[in-house]
């Protein structure tokens, strides 16, 4: 049975307005430096959690003290557990992108750029594996819309279909780019099971490119 979380207010120390906020002319505010960091703190302290005792060891009250920040603060930032989860997800994708346009994927065709993406993506997730499988799982099982699907999505569009963005796409190209993602999502959970390799994931995400993407 679900409870209702009691009114929270943060002390006067971590007592700010709201989260946008619009910088002075000429640069940026020092409110929304301060903001980013915390955020950051806040994510950061949330994946290390979740790494060691999975989703459930996020506990808002652990997770804001673990960031330094009020409860109240953490609430402000993200509303829900799955707000959390979402954004460390978020974090690992950034990673991810900012290793594709660092070293893009140099293969001949669509199929094995969009292999060389879901790989990496893999092996980033697997250095943390507990927390790989609880955030997957999480986002699976989540009752509300979450953007983790979408990311990926266009993140095999960009690199197998010259940088083609999903406003771009059509209605088939994102079918066949969100297969493949979807492809890639349940073999991970059958690694993190123990019931894939590595080797294997990539023999059948490789399959599964060069049939969905061949036409791309």
């Amino acid at each position: 049975m679900r409870t209702t979380q009691p009114a929270i207010t943060a002390p006067p120390s971590e007592t700010e307005g709201p989260l946008e906020s619009h910088p002075a002319p000429g640069g940026h505010s020092v409110r929304t430096r301060s903001q980013h960091q915390r955020r950051k703190r806040i994510v950061q302290a949330a994946a290390a959690l979740a790494s060691r005792g999975g989703v459930e060891a996020m506990q808002m009250r652990t997770v804001a003290e673990r960031a330094g920040v009020a409860l109240g603060t953490l609430y402000r930032y993200f509303p829900s557990k799955m707000d959390l989860v979402v954004a460390v997800v978020g974090e690992e994708i950034d990673l991810l992108e900012s290793s594709i346009e660092r070293r893009p994927p140099g293969a001949a065709t669509p199929s094995s750029r969009a292999v060389d993406v879901l790989m990496r993506a893999t092996r980033g997730l697997m250095r943390e594996p507990e927390l790989a499988d609880a955030l997957i799982r999480s986002l699976i099982l989540a009752e509300v819309q979450t953007p983790f699907g979408d990311r990926m999505t266009g993140l095999l569009l960009r690199v197998s279909a010259d940088g083609l963005s999903l406003e771009e796409a059509s209605e088939e190209q994102l079918d066949l780019a969100g297969s493949l993602s979807s492809v890639w999502v349940q073999e991970l959970l059958e690694m993190l099971r123990g019931r894939r390799t590595y080797d294997q994931i990539q023999r059948r995400i490789e399959t599964a490119a060069a049939r969905l993407l061949a036409d791309i």
